[in-house]
Order: C-alpha cells, then sequence, then structure tokens
C-alpha cells in the first residue's frame, strides 16, 4: 500500500515512543515482592498505564502528519530495526527518571541510524542539558504549543536543539486550550485502566516532589473539556476504569465538586457504572458536601499523601506547613472519608532527614490506627529538579552522581541523615513485608468492609 498524501505529497511521519516498565534494583526487596499480594498488584498497574503526555501531544499535531503511539520496555536489536525500517521523520521518545538511561541508550542506537530523535518528558524537562547529548532536540515543559513549532521547523530544516516552555519565546499554555488526547492510538486489550489528566501541578511546594509541577503551575481544566475526555475514552473502551493523572485532584473545593457531579451524571445513566480515582490531599474530608458527591460517583479510592508520622519531617517536608498542621487530624480525616465507603491509600515516604530507625514501627503503628483501606510507602528519592535533589547534592550526600536507574521509589541513592544506607533499605523491607503480608492485607480491607457496613446502618436507621 502507498503511503498516505496530503496535497500530493507523502505525510510525515512521527512515532511517539514511550520507555515503560520500572524494576526495582534492590534484589532483595524485588524477590521479597514476589511474596507479597499487594505489592505485586501494584507494580503490575503502574507498568500498565499509557503515557498520556505523549497521547496529549499527538492530539496537538497539525495536519500532514501521520502519528503512531508505541510503547517499549527492553530494548532488543529487533525493536530498533523495526523502527529504523520504519523511516519515520521524527521519532520523539518520553520516560521517567528510572528509564532515562535507557531512552539515551535507544536514542543513540536511532540516531546512528540516520533517525531524528526528540526527547521530552519529566526527566528531560529537569535536565535539558543531559537530555540534549542524546537527541538532535529536546523539548522542555508543556509540549502542547512547542511540538507543532518543532514539526513545522522539522519540515523546513530548521530544527533547533531545545525548544523550551520556559525561554518565553512562546506565551505559557493555556489549559483552555487543550486538546482530547489520542485514546484511539490505544490498544484497549493492553490496559487495565485509562488515565485522564483533570488539573496540573500542585499548589503545595514539597521539597521532593517531581511530578508535573515540574511540568506546569497549578492548573484546572474546564469541566466541558473533561466531559469530552471522558467522552472519548468512553468510545475507545465502553467500560473504562480511570485514574486521574492529577497531583492533588481537589484543592480548589466548588470545582471539584463539579467535577464529581460529571461523573455522577455519566454514572446514573449507565448501567455499569464507571470506576475511577485520583490522588488528591487530606483536606478533601473537610467537604460534606464533596465527599458525598464522591461516593455516589463511584469514586473508587483516594490516594493521599500523608508523607510522614513525624510532624518535624512534614514541617521540612512542606514548608508551607499544611501538611505538618494537619497531622493530628490524620486519623479523624481518613474515617471520615471512609466511613462513606471510599478507600483512602495513605502514602508514606521513609527516609527524611528527621527519620530515625524506629520509624519503620511508628508507620505501621500508625497506618494501623488510621485503619486505612490500603497503604503505599516509598523510599525518599531525590529526583532531578527538585529541591531535594540540590540539597543533597550541595551536601555531598547522594550516592552517586547520575542515579536516574534506581529513581524507582523503592531504592536508597543517599546517605541518610540519621541512619545508615543499610539501616533504611532493612527497615523498607520490614514495612514492606509487614504491611503487605497476607494477614495485614486482610485485616486492612475487613475493617474497612466493618466500617462501611457501619455508616450505612446509621444512614438506614436516621
Amino acid at each position: 500500500m502507498p503511503p498516505a498524501t496530503t496535497m500530493g505529497r507523502r505525510s510525515r511521519r512521527a512515532l511517539l515512543l514511550a520507555m515503560s516498565g520500572v524494576r526495582v534494583k534492590d534484589e532483595e526487596l524485588a524477590r521479597l515482592g514476589l511474596t507479597l499480594p499487594g505489592f505485586v498488584e501494584r507494580s503490575e498497574v503502574i507498568a500498565s498505564l499509557p503515557s498520556l503526555g505523549l497521547l496529549t501531544i499527538a492530539a496537538h499535531t497539525p495536519e500532514g502528519w501521520e502519528v503512531e503511539y508505541r510503547e517499549l520496555d527492553a530494548i532488543a536489536d529487533a525493536d530498533v530495526a523495526r523502527i529504523v525500517d520504519g523511516r519515520y521523520d521524527v521519532v520523539a521518545i518520553s520516560s521517567l527518571a528510572a528509564r532515562a538511561l535507557d531512552a539515551y541508550a535507544l536514542a543513540d542506537r536511532l540516531r546512528a541510524e540516520g533517525v531524528t530523535v526528540v526527547l521530552g518528558g519529566l526527566h528531560a524537562s529537569a535536565l535539558p542539558d543531559e537530555a540534549a547529548q542524546h537527541a538532535d532536540s529536546v523539548v522542555q515543559g508543556e509540549g502542547e504549543l512547542l511540538w507543532p513549532v518543532l514539526l513545522h521547523e522539522l519540515g523546513e530544516g530548521r530544527l533547533r536543539p531545545l525548544y523550551s516552555a520556559r525561554s518565553g519565546a512562546w506565551p505559557a499554555f493555556s489549559i483552555e486550550g487543550a486538546r482530547v488526547p489520542r485514546y484511539d492510538l490505544l490498544d484497549v486489550a493492553r490496559y487495565n485502566r485509562f488515565t485522564l489528566q483533570a488539573t496540573r501541578g500542585c499548589p503545595l511546594a514539597c521539597t521532593f516532589c517531581a511530578a508535573s509541577r515540574l511540568i506546569s503551575p497549578y492548573k484546572r481544566k474546564p469541566i466541558p473539556l473533561i466531559r469530552r475526555e471522558l467522552d472519548a475514552i468512553i468510545e475507545a473502551w465502553p467500560q473504562p476504569f480511570l485514574e486521574l493523572a492529577d497531583d492533588n485532584t481537589f484543592v480548589q473545593k466548588p470545582w471539584a465538586r463539579e467535577l464529581a457531579r460529571l461523573f455522577v451524571e455519566y454514572n446514573a445513566r449507565r448501567t455499569r457504572p464507571i470506576a475511577w480515582f485520583t490522588e488528591t490531599d487530606i483536606s478533601v474530608a473537610d467537604d460534606p458536601e464533596l465527599l458525598d458527591l464522591l461516593a455516589e460517583s463511584n469514586c473508587a479510592e483516594l490516594l493521599i499523601g500523608l508523607e510522614s508520622v513525624n510532624p518535624t519531617a512534614l514541617r521540612a517536608a512542606e514548608p508551607r506547613g499544611f501538611k505538618a498542621a494537619e497531622r493530628a487530624r490524620y486519623v479523624d480525616s481518613v474515617g471520615r472519608i471512609q466511613e462513606r465507603g471510599i478507600p483512602v491509600n495513605g502514602c508514606f515516604v521513609l527516609g527524611f532527614d528527621e527519620d530515625d530507625d524506629g520509624v519503620f514501627e511508628r508507620t505501621l503503628a500508625f497506618a494501623r490506627e488510621c485503619d486505612l483501606a490500603e497503604v503505599q510507602i516509598t523510599v525518599l528519592t531525590p529526583f532531578p529538579g527538585t529541591a531535594l535533589h540540590r540539597a543533597l547534592d550541595l551536601q555531598g550526600r547522594l550516592l552517586r552522581p547520575v542515579f536516574w536507574d534506581a529513581c524507582t521509589l523503592f531504592d536508597v541513592t543517599f546517605r541518610p541523615a540519621r541512619m545508615s544506607v543499610e539501616a533504611l533499605e532493612q527497615g523498607f523491607r520490614w514495612l514492606m513485608s509487614e504491611l503487605y503480608s497476607p494477614g495485614e492485607t486482610a485485616r486492612r480491607r475487613s475493617r474497612f468492609r466493618r466500617a462501611t457496613r457501619a455508616r450505612r446502618g446509621r444512614n438506614a436507621r436516621s
């Protein structure tokens, strides 16, 4: 079949390539994970997510370009050969920090074969000079406005080495101008859920945060645009399970209630309701109307960054003081959310400078005190571009200057202040084994079900 043409010319072709899959470097922890149902389930879910960033820039690709989306885990010779044989005009690669070195290796191989390579995403945005050593061009920051310009200039033979949303050369991207991501490019059978972004960034300024706030300041999408994205998802997958790819969805409560009402509206006309979950902060517990709407909307889980049992660690990690001020109300707040039947996945980070080797037992006890339906623990990780990375680098505490392959959230990459590297590794393994043991997992789920039944009983009597 001849290539597609536009106005008598061959359409140009772009391959959008996501480096998928993240592997824990700590061999003992990886072996331990094989025996822990909760840990294994979580790993499988992480691996099943498509790259929403690439699907988004695909929607902003101008006419005259064909776009393909692909994910790559291992870099086999056959994969490289297929990409080269595809004769793409450009290959755009995006990866998390943990796969950045693999992305660089792939980019080097493709460029050696004459393929034009563009690198973008969170890691490349944090370290554009490093990424530029392995690419013909780097996109830094939000790509919706930059990507069409890049393709136009590529077509004219004047590709720039850097397209930066922070340079001032282009206006700031208004999220009202976002287009519906190209969900139609996905093979639905490969995924157990789709992602939808309702907000970008976060108004909090946690020192360790390497999420989308490094790409964009806090922004909320208009509800009509989210409605269009929901329609596109349902068209691609009639019975989706949705994750909102947000850092903190419910910061602005009136808008949050409108978002929840949108899901209520969709589910009211469906035989099988859409299940969805998102990430937010603990202040969601202070809005009873929002909680009621979330319960009605079939919200399957709220992932909430409790971060630490240690108030001094919270004050240091989030200088504005919000999380430290909320610490005393964590137990009550979690209870108010979960009694409506909405599970809370409480997230804790281990390894703050204020943590000693007793933090692991205290975290286990506090997770039990909160009666959390789910628990997520990670090792403090100094992702490039964060205040944490800058501080540890200046203090000479990083174990390696380039450790991106260990940015898995489960591997220790720096020297802790009040314990040894070995103590942090061993304590983390112990806490993992305790929290995700079959008995502890069953206990959490049983207590959550009892709390939900108790509330329904109270409602029935009132």
